[in-house]
């Protein structure tokens, strides 16, 4: 009952701060579209699609649970931007740099209805992060969006209806701490840094005409298999990572709460992935977990040492039972886990609503 008075509150708001006409659709009425900006937690692809990059999962086992070849997702199947997609009704979104191709060579005759996914991974919110592999920042997505908006080849009333996912800053954060980086900002300053170009990321969304934006924290990425690569303790998560990446998440959640006063009109969530997989860690057995520390694919100390499918890999035989598919990414397993909580969880999983609410949110 308290969450559905903090959900009509929020809609009140929203109405009476707003010129535009807000409610709640019908089940067959949600959200037309997904739009995915970030890294390789949410990269459909894109990376296939640029010769530039290194960054590279277009190669077996990849996709091997799920697609039964490789997509270019970094795990063995589907990413949050899938399942999202599934539970809306609406098929899966190709990359940008995909679709790009072949409006131009004229395979496809337009964009997709559907949405666009315009992640890349290893891209980071600071533009310099890890440039020399070729990646894409979230500046330079957000032209490519731009772009297609402006010459119309995306109807600005399927922008206003459609969600937009960010998740963005694990790349920035682990770089960080690399043995060869010396930082020059302190961890503080380097964390705000990061969040000016989130605030601007957003400013210019809703200018583009976005009314609802799904902001997801960083998962605890001082956890994560590749930790073994800097010489950080094996036994337990890096600490010193994982704080940084906590004060990044709370600065993330701060600039959500300040979209309804800040942006008339807009909705702003905020998924709690942070807390969502630290659950799965501390009682594995309850999410069909067996292993919540090693890479299912991989090889060294913690299967951290060797990207999945480069020689010398190895792969275990039931990657459902990981909560990592490779040294840095999850498994479908624990996406799917997110996805659900992401999708229908409580205010501790996902606030002020859920995904659910929120694709049911009509302008």
């Amino acid at each position: 009952m308290e969450r559905l008075f903090l959900v009509v509150v929020l809609l009140v708001i929203l109405v009476a701060s707003s010129p535009l006409s807000l409610g709640l659709s019908s089940s067959s009425n949600l959200a037309r579209a997904i739009f995915s900006f970030g890294d390789s937690i949410l990269d459909a692809g894109n990376n296939h699609f640029n010769k530039n990059c290194t960054a590279q999962a277009d190669f077996p086992p990849y996709g091997s649970s799920f697609f039964h070849r490789p997509t270019g997702r970094f795990t063995n199947g589907r990413t949050v931007s899938d399942f999202i997609s599934q539970f809306i009704g609406i098929d899966l979104q190709k990359p940008f740099l995909e679709a790009e191709i072949a409006v131009s060579n004229g395979s496809w005759k337009a964009y997709p209805s559907n949405g666009i996914n315009f992640a890349s991974a290893g891209s980071g919110v600071l533009q310099a992060t890890n440039k020399d592999l070729g990646v894409i920042p979230i500046q330079v997505q957000l032209q490519q969006f731009q772009t297609l908006v402006e010459q119309k080849h995306i109807d600005k009333t399927l922008v206003k209806n459609s969600i937009f996912f960010l998740e963005s800053g694990s790349n920035d954060v682990f770089n960080y701490f690399l043995p060869f980086y010396t930082p020059t900002l302190t961890p503080d300053a380097y964390v705000q840094a990061m969040l000016v170009e989130v605030g601007k990321f957003i400013d210019e969304l809703y200018k583009l005409g976005t009314r609802q934006i799904a902001v997801f924290s960083l998962g605890p990425v001082g956890c994560v298999p590749a930790r073994a690569l800097l010489g950080a303790p094996t036994s337990r998560c890096f600490g010193k990572m994982n704080n940084m990446v906590k004060d990044y998440n709370k600065g993330l959640e701060s600039l959500v709460k300040d979209i309804p006063v800040k942006y008339p009109g807009m909705v702003g969530v905020y998924g709690a992935v942070y807390d969502i997989v630290q659950r799965f860690r501390a009682i594995p057995t309850r999410y069909g977990f067996a292993d919540v520390a090693t890479a299912c694919c991989g090889e060294g100390t913690l299967g951290g040492e060797v990207q999945c499918g480069k020689e010398g890999y190895k792969v275990c035989a039931k990657p459902d039972e990981f909560l990592f598919w490779d040294y840095f990414h999850p498994t479908e397993h624990t996406y799917k886990l997110i996805s659900k909580a992401l999708w229908a969880g409580n205010t501790a999983q996902i606030r002020p609503i859920n995904l659910k609410t929120l694709a049911n949110v009509t302008f």
